[in-house]
């Protein structure tokens, strides 16, 4: 039958959304190429990648629910030395708890390859927490799969990389064949009953239409086979994703969304998003995944992970909260915990100008800003980051804070309330001031460092016999 004849037959279905009727203009079929299609016009090596644009819009489709998902334990471990068991437990933990009753951080994946990997799942799994749900990673491998029966899984996520960067030239396999390998250890999983979630690595290089629909559209015979949900997770593995209206696929991510969505039609609920920063994108591009029909964003904490990381976990509540309007039952002022628990226990130096969670990210320097702030901490904070984060605005000290700007860094630096506060008449303050006025007498020009400035708190409460809070 001719095209033209095929499409004629179509059938004109009535759109729920907007009540309009449509006819399906295609038919997804696999595009088994000879050669690896690598979008050398938007991909050529030895120059800048880039964006091209052919204006073709498509509207926001937000779900009503959406969610967190965890790699911290996953790809987050691909870049830093291994956590030990006793950590992975303990940072599980605090996912639970700022995920909150509603479940919020949906879910957390783990390697299972080593014995401390194993162990750290089991005890995990003994805590009986409904959120995050304790799920695994595999290669598409049939030995990797024995590793997950054995434990027990209810999910798992298979590596079922979708570019011909890879099928052809990792792989060295055809579209056809890595097709009909990935599908055999996807149905091997639905055999035990196991929901299988399908990673499709680098999607924002693959050929959307000529092997990630069809092979969509195959998982979605699977799962109404089976009636085992099927997840597909989005994997921009190497950031080139990008959110601009009107950009051509595979960089954009709002037409790698819909394509998936609508032509494949994967549900909201099934479809999750999973980015890097290579290109400083990552959050924008996890955002943008929700707003049009993606409900889960994969993230890991501090965006910890493979060469510039991932998703910060962190960043994505609060993108939610805006989003949304609420928390929706997440309890933020863990995200503190956490970062005192990687600097203290673990050893993790956060940058100290990271969103939300750095030492600074909340400290005004500027003179001019300070003076502000001190009448009105509105006026140079980004909300009320003591009650969200447990994390007072702070206001550096340099040659135009007075008294009064000494006396706030130090009730606000050592956490004073009450009747322990440190007042701006007080002797210790005084001797501060001194000091300061004798720095920028010398000739300095920059504000002063919390070391600087605690070495000289100690200094002083030495040789005055003075105490802080007394």
């Amino acid at each position: 039958m001719r095209d033209s004849d095929a499409f004629q037959n179509r059938p004109v279905s009535m759109n729920p959304k907007n009540n309009l009727l449509e006819i399906e203009e295609h038919m997804y079929i696999l595009d088994d190429v000879e050669k690896p299609n690598v979008f050398r016009n938007m991909f050529p090596y030895s120059e800048i990648p880039k964006i091209p644009f052919n204006d073709r819009i498509v509207p926001h489709n937000m779900p009503k629910d959406i969610w967190i998902t965890d790699t911290t334990f996953r790809d987050g471990q691909q870049s830093r030395a291994p956590y030990t068991t006793e950590q992975i437990v303990k940072i599980y933990d605090y996912l639970h708890e700022l995920g909150g009753p509603n479940g919020m951080i949906r879910a957390s994946e783990f390697f299972l390859y080593s014995k401390k990997d194993r162990d750290a799942v089991y005890k995990c799994m003994e805590r009986g927490y409904k959120f995050p749900e304790v799920t695994s990673w595999i290669r598409a491998s049939k030995e990797d799969f024995k590793l997950v029966k054995e434990i027990g899984m209810k999910e798992t996520g298979i590596l079922v990389s979708c570019s011909d960067y890879h099928i052809f030239l990792k792989l060295k396999m055809t579209r056809r064949q890595a097709m009909d390998h990935y599908l055999s250890v996807i149905r091997d999983c639905l055999e035990e009953g196991i929901s299988p979630r399908c990673h499709l690595e680098d999607i924002t290089r693959a050929d959307i239409y000529g092997y990630v629909v069809p092979f969509c559209l195959e998982l979605m015979k699977l799962m109404k086979e089976y009636q085992i949900p099927i997840k597909v997770r989005a994997c921009d593995t190497m950031g080139y994703g990008v959110n601009y209206p009107g950009a051509v696929i595979p960089r954009s991510v709002q037409g790698i969304i819909y394509a998936i969505h609508t032509h494949a039609g994967v549900p909201h609920e099934l479809i999750e998003w999973h980015g890097h920063n290579d290109f400083y994108k990552a959050v924008s591009n996890s955002t943008t995944a929700w707003l049009y029909g993606c409900s889960g964003v994969n993230t890991s904490l501090f965006g910890i992970g493979e060469r510039t990381g991932n998703t910060p976990l962190e960043a994505m509540v609060f993108e939610y909260a805006q989003l949304k309007g609420d928390l929706n039952g997440m309890n933020t002022r863990v995200i503190t915990e956490l970062a005192e628990y990687y600097e203290k226990e673990i050893g993790y130096q956060i940058p100290p100008r990271t969103p939300f969670v750095g030492k600074n990210f909340n400290v005004t320097r500027a003179g001019i800003h300070a003076d502000g702030l001190l009448k009105n901490e509105e006026i140079y904070n980004i909300f009320d980051t003591e009650k969200f984060l447990n994390r007072p605005v702070l206001c550096a000290i340099s040659n135009t804070s007075g008294l009064a700007g000494i006396a706030h860094w130090l009730n606000t630096y050592y956490k004073l309330k009450g009747d322990k506060q440190v007042q701006k008449n007080s002797e210790l303050v005084a001797e501060i001031k001194k000091w300061v006025d004798e720095e920028y007498a010398g000739g300095r020009v920059t504000v002063l460092t919390d070391d600087e400035i605690v070495a000289c708190v100690n200094r002083i409460c030495l040789e005055k016999n003075l105490k802080i809070g007394e």
